[in-house]
Parts: structure tokens; sequence; C-alpha cells
């Protein structure tokens, strides 16, 4: 089976088409207005072979969508009700959608959720203390995403040490624009750091990830309206509301030539990174691998040689070459380390389509 997969970023549709695990063909298409990118996906579309079904990346499913689905009327329906839960990110995966039904009209399209990997997660992880006629109204509880990459992570990892990933408590950091911290136990998610929405958790591009709730009651009573916060909130947080970009690379750069706020948003994002982690363990009971994965946790060595030295203290050594040399998987482990470190290179067109197939061939 051939299968298109869509996934919709901030500035690409990133196409790729699998023959099983096989990579055929890849393509990115630019987002801008939707004119501009429906014509770019046809074009791309028209080389490529029509596929057998196409696999579309949902950030969020809600409580009711806790694996992949085949997407009908009602689906597409329930798809647009979720949008204002993850809004930086669902309706660009709405707009593609409709492309897609609109260019290939029969071919079958199925929704991969990243909230599915942690639709099992332990009440005790999961429930907000919040009143319960708010939880059972809203459906309000602790998602979680990245679910596609956290899950391609674990299987990896387990590939690249030859063990059963079941066997092993990893901590999977995956390091983007957006972040979260997975812990997979028996191959499972049993804690995450985002939550209700992908704004939680650790410091992000322009998220700002955990936040003291009375803070933004505050600001609502003293004159920031919903809209506003809302907006803060989504894009104009985290490291570019402290180093005015979101740009690792760039922060860094400028962290070195004595930038003081590129150095301030520099120890901001490694202090809640390595708290977290710290945290991840403990609902863990210990741990056995870390995984860096996503843009930053795959080509940032500074990032995950900071994190390790703070974290040393969990058992955590990289061997500064192969930290420095790492490209695509690899493992950076300094023998004799107590804690396997690895890089895995994001793949979530590989969980994508292994969901297709098991909608459609089961």
């Amino acid at each position: 089976m051939r299968v298109l997969t869509v996934n919709p970023g901030s500035s690409s549709l990133k196409l790729s088409l699998l023959e099983e695990e096989k990579l055929l063909e890849r393509a990115q298409v630019p987002t801008g207005s939707a004119e501009e990118e429906a014509r770019a996906l046809a074009e791309t579309l028209r080389r490529m072979p029509v596929p057998d079904a196409v696999g579309l990346r949902f950030v969020h499913g809600g409580p009711g969508y806790r694996g992949p689905v085949l997407i009908d009327e009602a689906v597409t329906e329930r798809l647009h009700e979720l949008a204002d839960l993850a809004p930086l990110h669902q309706p660009l995966s709405l707009r593609a959608l409709k492309e897609v039904r609109r260019l290939l009209p029969h071919v079958p399209a199925v929704a991969c959720f990243d909230t599915a990997f942690h639709a099992e997660l332990p009440e005790a992880a999961a429930t907000f203390p919040l009143p319960a006629e708010w939880r059972e109204r809203f459906g309000l509880r602790r998602y979680g995403f990245h679910g596609l990459s956290h899950a391609h992570a674990v299987r990896r990892a387990g590939q690249l040490l030859s063990a059963d990933p079941a066997a092993l408590r990893l901590v999977v950091c995956h390091l983007g624009a957006g972040a979260s911290l997975a812990a997979v136990a028996g191959g499972r998610s049993v804690d995450t750091t985002m939550g209700f929405t992908p704004a939680d958790g650790l410091v992000m591009a322009t998220r700002p990830g955990s936040l003291d709730p009375g803070l933004l009651t505050w600001l609502l009573r003293h004159g920031v309206t919903g809209e506003e916060l809302a907006e803060a909130v989504v894009h104009r947080s985290g490291l570019t509301a402290l180093a005015g970009t979101g740009d690792m690379r760039r922060i860094e750069q400028r962290a070195a030539e004595g930038d003081d706020r590129a150095r301030l948003a520099l120890e901001v994002y490694l202090h809640r990174l390595c708290a977290l982690i710290a945290a991840m363990t403990a609902a863990l009971g210990g741990l056995d691998v870390l995984v860096f994965t996503g843009g930053v946790g795959e080509h940032d060595a500074h990032v995950r040689r900071q994190v390790t030295e703070r974290l040393g203290y969990l058992g955590l050594e990289v061997d500064e070459r192969a930290n420095e040399a790492a490209h695509g998987d690899a493992e950076i482990t300094r023998p004799g380390a107590a804690v396997r470190t690895l890089v895995v290179t994001s793949r979530e067109d590989l969980e994508i389509a292994a969901g297709v197939r098991r909608v459609l061939l089961s």
C-alpha cells in the first residue's frame, strides 16, 4: 500500500510517499494564503504517483479519538469543533484535508492524532484538580501532544539498543518550535508535559509553557482581554518574548556574543527543560534512556550537552565527540554511563503511514 502522509507545520506542508517503510518521494509545500497553498499542493501531487491512501496529522483528537480514524463527514465536523484547542495547528490540518479531498476525491483519508499516544495516561497524570462539573462538561484532562514523534522515538530507541522498548524507562525530549517531554514505561506514555492544549509545559519558540494560573486571571482582571491573552500565549511568548526570536541558533549565537536577553532566554529554556526531565523520571521511578528528537533535539549539540551535564546526577554522560558529530539516528552515551542517551530523527510520517495501514487493512 502506497501511503501519502501530510504533516502540516507553521511554514510548510511536509509530504511523504511511503510503501511500507520505504520512502518513495518527499516534498514540502510552503504555507501561505489558502490559494497559494492549494496551487502549490496541486502541482506537487501531479508530479507524484497517485497514492492508495492518505494520512493526515492532526494535533488534537479531543476525548473521542484515541487512535487513527477514517475521515468521513461526521469526523470532519468533529475535527472542526476541536480547532480552538490547538489554534496554531488544527486549522492548517483542516485546510490541508480540504485540498486533499478536492485533489484526490476517491482516495481514502485517515486522521492520525498526536494526542493518541497519551490516551492511556494514568488518571493521576491526566486529571486536573479542577471542579468536577467543569472536567465533565468540557472534557478537561491532560491530553499530551507530539505523540506521533514520541511513538517513533520509542520504537527507534528499541531498535538502536537492540532492546524491547517495553522493558525500558525512557524520557523522550521532542524539542522544536513546539516542545514536549514524554515519560514512557512498558511502551506507553505515563506522563507528559503538554496538557489540555499544546501551550503547556516547556518553554517554546512562541509559547510560554507552564504558567501560574493566578497570573493569567490577574491579567484578565487588569484589562487584558481574553482575545489578547490567547493571541499572546500562542504567538508572542516563550523564547520570542524573552529574546525577540524563537530561533535557538540565533539565540545561542547572541548569547555567546554577550547579549543579556539571549543569555537569559537560553537559561530560562534550559532551567525548565532540566526541571521537567527530572520530573518525568519521578513518574518512571528511574531512567534507562534519554532520547532527543525534533529540530533542536536532533541538531543542537550545545543543548544536549547542557542538559546531560546538569542532570549528571541521574547517571547521564555523553561522549563529547559523539555528541558533536551526531547526525541522524545516533547513540551519544559516554562509555560506562548508567543511562543511555540517543539522538533520533523525528519521523512522524512513518507513524502516520502505520496508522493508515492499521485502519484500512485491519
